[in-house]
């Protein structure tokens, strides 16, 4: 099972990136591959630039992605209660490819933060409008406060209780 996994950022320090790495290789014979957004990286989506240029190239490749991938394992930064603007853009752009940026994919939705808070207005966002992107939600869940419940140096979770909560998660795709 070739399993996509994204951190929503373009952060190359993405605590969000680690725990989508570590989470996606949960999956029982999974076979990772992990997005770096920064590979990505393309001009503001607007109309007048689709109508100028067409659809851009790095968004044809992530929507690319997502489509040769058994499932795929996500987890969101919050910038000020929301999305980045790196991964919206990219979302946005790959939505003019086709509204079912999913594809119908079974996906995982994660978030984690420094903060007691987890990013969870962001995943709340992601999870409310997941159907009209046609993603098969299969699990969520919120990591608070990352550095007190990952191991960095492990690349792990390091709190037992979420651990189990995200190896059931993960059990589901």
């Amino acid at each position: 099972m070739k399993v996509l996994a994204i951190g929503a950022t373009n952060s190359t320090t993405s605590i969000n990136k680690q725990l989508a790495t570590y989470a996606a290789g949960l999956a029982e014979g999974a076979d990772v591959e992990v997005l770096d957004l920064n590979d990505f990286d393309m001009p503001i989506y607007s109309e007048q630039r689709e109508k100028s240029s067409g659809i851009h190239e790095h968004a044809k490749r992530f929507f690319s992605k997502i489509g040769e991938a058994d499932a795929v394992v996500i987890s969101f930064a919050e910038y000020n209660g929301s999305y980045t603007a790196a991964y919206k853009n990219i979302f946005d752009w790959a939505s003019r490819i086709n509204m079912k940026v999913y594809q119908g994919k079974p996906v995982i939705m994660l978030s984690t933060s420094p903060g007691p808070g987890g990013a969870k207005s962001v995943l709340s966002a992601a999870l409310e409008s997941a159907p009209y992107f046609d993603a098969e939600v299969k699990g969520s869940l919120s990591v608070p406060s990352f550095y007190d419940n990952f191991d960095v140096e492990k690349g792990e979770l390091s709190n037992i209780e979420l651990a189990e909560e995200l190896k059931s998660v993960m059990r589901k795709i």
